[in-house]
């Protein structure tokens, strides 16, 4: 049951009470609600339907030996965990990347189904080998049937590496 704490004073008693008040009216009345969206290494599901999301990143570092970022591919999973409110039957998954310098990238779109009670959901992990030509900050919007959940950022570094020259042993 969910209730809330008030205290308060009560003047026949001359000291604060605790009260509880239980909210009648509080009913959810839309869905689906993003629960969680991130990047991370492994997404472990355990037989217990519990999730686990194993070192969750941000920012990637690329290094090379030339001037420039020679395109890259990163190779991450894309955990993203909805619960459903009131909403139910089929929907689409949409993730659309942007680039640092604004271009819009190929979109991956994937299908769900949400039953079940308000607070069930989807559990989605995405394995993604995401091809980076630039560094700079990626943009990802997350879009459920075609409206905007969230923006997840995943930053770029570049890391120029210098080359030793080979010598051999004396």
């Amino acid at each position: 049951m969910c209730y809330t704490q008030i205290c308060c004073w009560s003047w026949r008693k001359a000291a604060l009470e605790t009260v509880y008040w239980y909210p009648n009216d509080v009913t959810i009345t839309g869905g689906p609600y993003l629960h969680t969206a991130v990047f991370c290494d492994r997404v472990l599901r355990e037989a217990d339907g519990i999730v686990s999301l194993i070192r969750i990143v941000d920012r990637w570092t690329v290094a090379g030996p030339a001037e420039q970022m020679a395109t890259t591919l990163i190779q991450t999973n894309l955990a993203i965990l909805m619960k459903s409110g009131t909403y139910r039957g089929a929907a689409k998954i949409q993730i659309t990347p942007t680039s640092p310098g604004g271009q819009e990238m190929a979109s991956v779109q994937i299908p769900v189904n949400f039953e079940g009670d308000d607070d069930r959901g989807v559990a989605v992990a995405l394995p993604m080998a995401f091809p980076v030509q630039e560094p700079g900050v990626y943009w990802f919007d997350i879009q459920i049937n075609l409206q905007s959940l969230t923006k997840l950022p995943l930053r770029v570094l570049y890391q120029q590496i210098a080359m030793q020259p080979f010598l051999p042993m004396a």
